[in-house]
């Protein structure tokens, strides 16, 4: 393969486990992928290794602060680079074959709006963009010329399965969730849970945020929001079930009874190849799964009681436009507290649920949002929930 003909790869977020993960795909098929523009956060040692190894032309930490010693790293490079969130949209700006979204939270919201505009496949790994903008989102990403493919491995199993269907031949969708390592744990129990025990998730290696969303049942949650946007679907056609094996991602009952799935080991490098290759495949290092050492596969349901937070995220599933940026504005708050140990585990969804409370009776706008008034909600019930953090204290 020539380089005219490689695939240019734009990564935001390079230096999170989707990142990495990408990074490690392309390393083992340089063949096929040159790599244009890089983006990171405050791991600066790791952010200039990338680029250097990689040869990327441009590099963007979202930290300002952090610019004098990205800069530094790469001097003696032709390596152009910048910060904060300037930054990060000029790396979206460059024209690219592909573009990983994996920037964590709704910070990544407008570089991967801008992306939508610069790239010919969209892999979007970060559901906040379509959990705070999902009407928005898709209304660019359908304007646009970009392919977008959902990276997240219960979406990512949804597409597959849903490639040449027709959505109105969709009964219902049904997204996996591990169960996460509290799944069998009682009330008690969970209201005792340390930082240390919620970050240890049995099946999946993910950022601290997102492991305890996964902790709480809240991350599957936000990918009922994510998978109504993504299908195009109803509130009740979106649904969970906890599957402790995780081997089964996705399960899409069709009108006609028949029910698809998507089967693969808990390795993120399976949706991302899939995103990366698109519309091809590609090669992995991960085996297929073998079912006759597998012995079984099991499914619960998930327990509103234990895990209210997933309740929290169904109810929004009905008012998702202006309810889906108030839901993760309070969750961000609140999961980064109990991460800087500032409140309990079973607090979490008492904080969302009473930001969410103050806004159930506001007109929102629904589908016409802007992206200022998705980042204007945001930020106030960012700063409630931080009232309220404070008044708890």
């Amino acid at each position: 393969m020539t380089a005219a003909t490689k695939k240019r790869v734009t990564i935001l977020g390079a230096t999170g486990t989707i990142g990495q993960n990408t990074l490690d795909l392309i390393e083992r098929n340089q063949e096929a992928f040159e790599i244009i523009a890089l983006t990171g956060n405050k791991n600066i040692d790791l952010l200039a290794k990338n680029a250097i190894e990689t040869k990327a032309e441009f590099v963007a930490t979202a930290d300002p602060s952090q610019y004098k010693a990205l800069k530094a790293s790469l001097s003696g490079t032709n390596i152009r680079c910048a910060a904060g969130k300037e930054g990060l949209e000029e790396a979206a700006s460059l024209q690219s074959d592909m573009c990983m979204a994996a920037i964590v939270g709704v910070a990544g919201l407008a570089p991967t709006l801008k992306a939508l505009e610069n790239t010919k496949c969209l892999a979007l790994a970060n559901k906040e963009c379509l959990v705070s903008a999902g009407a928005l989102f898709m209304a660019k990403a359908k304007a646009s010329n970009a392919a977008l493919i959902p990276v997240d491995s219960e979406h990512s199993g949804a597409y597959q399965c849903l490639v040449a269907e027709q959505p109105d031949n969709i009964h219902k969708l049904t997204l996996t969730a591990s169960g996460g390592p509290f799944r069998t744990a009682t009330v008690n129990q969970l209201n005792e849970v340390t930082k240390q025990q919620a970050l240890k998730h049995p099946n999946w290696e993910m950022g601290a945020k997102i492991t305890i969303d996964s902790a709480t049942l809240m991350n599957k949650g936000l990918e009922l929001i994510e998978a109504k946007y993504l299908f195009s679907l109803q509130p009740d056609q979106v649904d969970m079930l906890v599957h402790p094996q995780s081997i089964i991602h996705c399960l899409v009952a069709m009108q006609d009874g028949s029910i698809l799935a998507q089967m693969s080991e808990p390795d993120m490098r399976v949706p991302i190849s899939y995103s990366l290759a698109w519309p091809g495949r590609m090669k992995t290092p991960i085996a297929p799964v073998d079912l006759t050492k597998l012995g079984q596969l099991t499914f619960e349901k998930g327990d509103p009681e234990r895990f209210p937070c997933l309740e929290l995220a169904k109810q929004a599933l009905y008012n998702s436009e202006s309810r889906g940026p108030v839901l993760n504005a309070a969750n961000e708050v609140a999961v980064e507290a109990f991460l800087k140990e500032k409140i309990t585990f079973m607090a979490i969804p008492e904080v969302i649920s009473s930001v969410m409370d103050r806004f159930e009776n506001q007109q929102l706008g629904g589908n016409s949002l802007t992206l200022s008034d998705i980042i204007s909600l945001d930020q106030e019930a960012r700063q409630l929930a931080c009232d309220l953090l404070k008044f708890a204290a």
